[in-house]
């Protein structure tokens, strides 16, 4: 792995378990073991090195994010898709972590962060206007609107939520918690006949959890 590479790695590891705002360029370049003027060769400070980390980001979370946009996913698909958006924000973060006060001290980014907001909302309507479009969901456009929204804020939210209660996850049972959330804010708009969706989430949930000891 080249240097500029591992940087990137070992400042993301950094920022995810330390919190952002601990972390100096001095810790990433003692981490290394690499002079802080050899890390300031690749980046010329630590703000360079957060914009690279959220260009990544957004590029891999916009490609999975457009997916449902693209392409039919079946109810099912819908279920394990939900995974794969909470694996990578759980994997970046801790872009969601002091979410407000980052944004504020790197003015750069939060344009582009504020679009990723507007993309998950606009995914969330497309698979919920999919399931409903197949009598899964009962559910008024105005309601469906607002649905989405909620589902946009927990994304936005559900990791600092989980800290402020002291929840120290790891990624499985994190992530597991973090979809199961979602399914409960459907829950309610379930067609009668398809009741057994959410028990069936719930079950497979908590067997995820409880095996996690959590």
């Amino acid at each position: 792995m080249k240097t500029r590479e591992r940087i990137l790695h070992t400042s993301q590891l950094l920022f995810n378990e330390e919190g952002e705002p601990n972390v100096t360029t001095v810790d990433i370049s003692n981490e290394m073991e690499i002079s802080p003027g050899n890390l300031y060769y690749h980046f010329k400070g630590k703000e360079a090195i957060i914009e690279a980390l959220f260009a990544r980001f957004e590029v891999t979370l916009s490609d999975i994010l457009r997916a449902p946009l693209e392409k039919e996913l079946s109810v099912e698909d819908s279920w394990f898709y939900l995974y794969v958006v909470f694996e990578e924000i759980y994997n970046f973060r801790f872009f969601y972590q002091n979410l407000t006060n980052l944004l504020h001290r790197y003015d750069s980014i939060n344009r582009k962060y504020k679009r990723l907001m507007e993309l998950k909302t606009r995914t969330a309507h497309a698979l919920l206007s999919e399931v409903a479009n197949h009598g899964i969901l009962s559910i008024e456009d105005e309601e469906l609107n607002q649905l989405c929204e909620s589902i946009t804020l927990l994304l936005t939210y559900w990791l600092t939520y989980c800290d402020l209660k002291g929840q120290q996850l790891g990624p499985p049972a994190a992530i597991h918690q973090g979809v199961f959330q979602i399914v409960h804010l459907v829950a309610p708009y379930l067609s009668d006949e398809y009741g057994h969706i959410y028990r069936e989430c719930k079950a497979l949930y908590q067997a995820a959890t409880a095996e996690l000891g959590h």
